[in-house]
């Protein structure tokens, strides 16, 4: 407890104190005066509304598929694998977050360069790559964050009894009805969960977007704030937002029930 009210708790509380702090224009220092002058500037500021939504639309994005694409992968290694190919799936799974973040990314960039071995594969059928920008961030983004999907989802689906599918067959419901009236209800807490992670993770990145788009993110506007633009207090106020969606976010995933998957 110690460690969390000094080290995240306190890292926080200094965030907001800085937010309110001022940039003199003149020497370019920070001045510690209180004002919401900072907040005013991304309030009025076009650019920094379109960014923010941006951000949380990508991050929205990332969470809708790596949902769709780990839900069934999960399904698979709950309730059809056999215990051996199960634990197989379990470190498939795992592997990835064994390797390098920047080399996955890299490795990404590299297949979606001009050259890249996507637009290889897609120019025999006439077709091109998405090349960089928001979709690249997308696709990138998906599939660093799927095994953070995936592993809460398959939990989830673990603590299912297969009583309870097997009697939804044996009452005469159909396998689809089956999975809306049975699975999905029971597994839907733990689908928020995972969401949890692929949207915060998502929502504070800056060096995928950095790697493969031209366009800005939160976390890009905040750390040329911190580095070159040398405004800590714009910078501090703007890190305020993801922190905020976050905390509204959180509050509705523990209404949902979501923190038992965990």
């Amino acid at each position: 407890m110690g460690w969390l009210v000094v080290a995240y708790l306190g890292s926080l509380a200094v965030l907001f104190i800085a937010a309110f702090w001022q940039l003199d224009e003149f020497s370019g220092k920070v001045v510690h005066s209180y004002g919401t002058g900072n907040f005013e500037t991304l309030w009025n500021g076009h650019v920094y509304r379109t960014i923010v939504l941006r951000t949380v639309g990508i991050a929205s994005a990332v969470t809708v598929t790596d949902a769709i694409l780990a839900f069934p992968i999960a399904f698979y290694m709950a309730k059809v694998a056999s215990p051996r190919v199960r634990g197989l799936l379990v470190v498939a799974v795992l592997m990835p977050l064994w390797s390098s973040y920047l080399v996955k990314v890299y490795a990404w960039r590299t297949m979606l360069n001009e050259n890249g071995i996507l637009n290889w594969a897609l120019h025999p059928l006439g077709l091109k790559g998405p090349g960089f920008g928001n979709v690249a961030t997308w696709i990138v983004f998906s599939y660093l964050w799927l095994p953070y999907m995936i592993l809460p989802i398959y939990a989830g689906l673990e603590r299912i009894p297969n009583s309870l599918i097997d009697a939804s067959g044996d009452l005469g419901a159909p396998p689809g009805r089956t999975f809306r009236r049975v699975v999905l209800p029971m597994a839907f807490p733990a689908v928020v969960a995972g969401s949890i992670f692929t949207f915060a993770l998502t929502l504070g990145d800056y060096i995928t977007p950095n790697l493969v788009s031209s366009t800005q993110f939160i976390g890009n506007v905040v750390y040329a704030n911190v580095g070159v633009a040398n405004n800590l207090p714009l910078a501090a106020a703007f890190a305020t937002i993801p922190v905020i969606v976050m905390v509204v976010y959180l509050l509705l995933a523990r209404r949902l029930g979501a923190f038992e998957h965990l």
